[in-house]
Formats: structure tokens, C-alpha cells, sequence
């Protein structure tokens, strides 16, 4: 046998036997697709199995509860007062003026046919909490049609009504959207316009909010009609302030000479991170550090207690902040 021949074989042989450790092995089919792996990342916490669903569960909980409020708002102030500040409930406030149906139980009927619509058109697209969402809210207007049937305004006051409407959907509103949920309703048509045409869903909603403010105006008169408008106004507000209130945090700068001492109390007793640089004062042209860090208002609270009793030389600038981008915050 030639020398190139041998050098032949032994360059096969070994080509082969990378091949082979290249190889996945059953262990790592198996097992690490489910292995739960930590993190060294203060902003990221190790996720496990049991975290994930509790983490599920507590935000059915709060979609629940924003649904709640949204539906308190419709049935005992939006219904009985014939407010038209938008949503399919508006609808069926119209509709139930010449049907002889109740105004929940078209709003249920709507919702279902929205509901099935959305899930034929999007498919698993379609957000699941969106259907939890919008089930919840027609049967808990049914139910409460039947245990505490209203058919005049709790109070005789129209504008104090339709602040308690307006609170109750907006801050129930804000609260499913911080969960990246809705009530579905109008919210499914926007989707909709928005896939099939040019519209974005902000121009959709407030189109078909327009068109049930001039509907609700046309069944029940011109008072009504500028009552609902007013409504759409001051919910637009309220909506974004508490969705600011719900995602708040504070955004600290400290320029420090004991950079080192904050942000161990910043990684291990508040489990976040930060970034510190040199600066340099203009007036006194010392070297410092400056720490830049955002925390929720707990650890804010926190940190400034820490400050107070730790460097009382440190300069401290404090914002508020409510969107935040990036680990441990929202996804980018």
C-alpha cells in the first residue's frame, strides 16, 4: 500500500469519527429541549414549568377582573342611560330600541358572531385571551340581566352616569390591554378593516365609534348623541392614564463616589441591573460615577431609602417612566 493511500485512510477515519461526535445524541433530543436552565441575568429570572403557569393563571385573573369592570360599566350605567361611547354593547343599545330583544342579549349574540368571524379569518392568530375576553363580558351581562334586572338610570343625574360608564370600561379596558388581551366587539371589525384594507385599527375604531355616536343620535336624540361623544373623549384619556399608571417605573441617575456599594444593593437585593459610567463635574472637574438604573415603584422606594442612609452626597435625579424596552421590562 502507497504512503497516499495510508494518508487517505487516516483522513477518512478521522472524518468520520467527527462526524459521528458531531451527532446529536438521545440525551440531548430528549432532554434538553425540556431541561429548565438558569440565568445569570439579574433581569431575567429561571423559568420553570410551574412559574409559567402560575405566571398564566394570575393573568387570566386580572382579565377577569378588567372584564368585570367593563362589564359593570355596561350594564348598570351604559344600558339604561342609551349611552353610544362605542364597542358592539353601543350596537346593541341601538338595535335593542327596535327589536324586542334586550340590549345583553344582543350584545351576546354579536360578540358570538365576531368571535367565529375572527377565529375564521385569523385562525391561531387570534388571541386566545381575546376569546376569554369577550365570552366572559356576554355572559356576565346576562347573568346580571337576570339577578338584577335595570331598566331606568340608577340615579337621575346623565352626566355622573356617564362617568361611572366611561371609568368603568376604560379602566377596564386598560387593564386587558395591559395583558395584551381585549373585549373584542369593534376591536375584531378593526382587526378585520385593518387585514383587508389600508386602515389602521386606531382610524378603524374611531370610525365605528363615529358611526354609533350619529346611530345612538338618531334612536334616542341629540342629547344622547353629545353625551357619547363627550364619553369618547374623556375615555381615550382615562384609558391612557391608567395604562400609564399600570406600567410606570422610575428611572434613576445618581452620580456617586460609591458606585460600587449601589449597585451591589441594585443586583442583590433588588435583582436589577444597571449602567455605570465616569463623568466628570463641570465646576469642580472631580471624577465621579454615574449609575443609571429604572425600577418598579417598590424597589424605587427601596433604592432611595438605600441612598439616603448610604451616600448623602450621591446626586439623584429621579423620572418616570412608562415605556421601558428591553430584559426584564417589555419585549423588545
Amino acid at each position: 500500500m502507497s504512503t497516499n493511500q495510508i494518508e487517505n485512510e487516516v483522513l477518512e477515519a478521522v472524518e468520520n469519527l467527527t462526524k459521528k461526535e458531531q451527532k446529536p445524541k438521545k440525551y440531548d433530543k430528549v432532554v434538553k429541549p425540556i431541561k429548565i436552565r438558569g440565568t445569570h441575568d439579574v433581569n431575567i429570572q429561571p423559568t420553570t414549568f410551574g412559574g409559567k403557569l402560575l405566571k398564566g393563571i394570575w393573568s387570566y385573573i386580572i382579565i377577569t377582573v378588567g372584564t368585570l369592570f367593563v362589564a359593570c360599566g355596561i350594564y348598570f350605567f351604559k344600558f339604561p342611560n342609551h349611552f353610544t361611547v362605542g364597542g358592539v354593547s353601543s350596537l346593541s343599545v341601538v338595535l335593542a330600541n327596535y327589536f324586542p330583544i334586550s340590549e345583553s342579549q344582543f350584545m351576546a349574540i354579536a360578540n358570538a358572531l365576531l368571535l367565529i368571524l375572527g377565529l375564521i379569518i385569523f385562525g391561531k392568530q387570534f388571541a386566545i385571551k381575546t376569546v376569554y375576553s369577550s365570552a366572559l363580558l356576554s355572559v356576565s351581562t346576562l347573568v346580571m340581566e337576570k339577578l338584577h334586572p335595570i331598566i331606568q338610570p340608577i340615579t337621575g343625574d346623565k352626566f355622573l352616569e356617564l362617568l361611572f360608564t366611561i371609568g368603568g370600561i376604560a379602566i377596564g379596558s386598560a387593564i386587558l390591554f395591559s395583558q395584551e388581551a381585549s373585549s373584542g366587539g369593534t376591536d375584531i371589525i378593526a382587526m378585520i378593516l385593518k387585514k383587508f384594507t389600508n386602515v389602521n385599527i386606531g382610524t378603524a375604531l374611531l370610525l365605528t365609534d363615529v358611526i354609533l355616536v350619529i346611530l345612538g343620535g338618531v334612536a334616542f336624540g341629540i342629547e344622547i348623541a353629545l353625551y357619547s361623544l363627550c364619553g369618547l373623549v374623556i375615555k381615550s384619556f382615562i384609558v391612557d392614564t391608567v395604562i400609564d399608571g399600570i406600567n410606570l417605573n422610575k428611572c434613576f441617575i445618581v452620580v456617586t463616589d460609591k458606585a460600587d456599594l449601589l449597585c451591589e444593593f441594585i443586583n442583590n437585593e433588588l435583582h436589577r441591573g444597571a449602567t455605570v459610567s465616569i463623568c466628570r463635574g463641570s465646576f469642580t472637574h472631580d471624577d465621579k460615577q454615574m449609575i443609571i438604573t429604572v425600577l418598579n415603584r417598590q424597589q424605587a422606594a427601596l433604592f432611595k431609602k438605600f441612598i439616603k442612609q448610604n451616600d448623602n452626597d450621591a446626586f439623584t435625579i429621579i423620572t418616570n417612566s412608562t415605556d421601558i424596552l428591553g430584559k426584564g421590562f417589555r419585549i423588545v
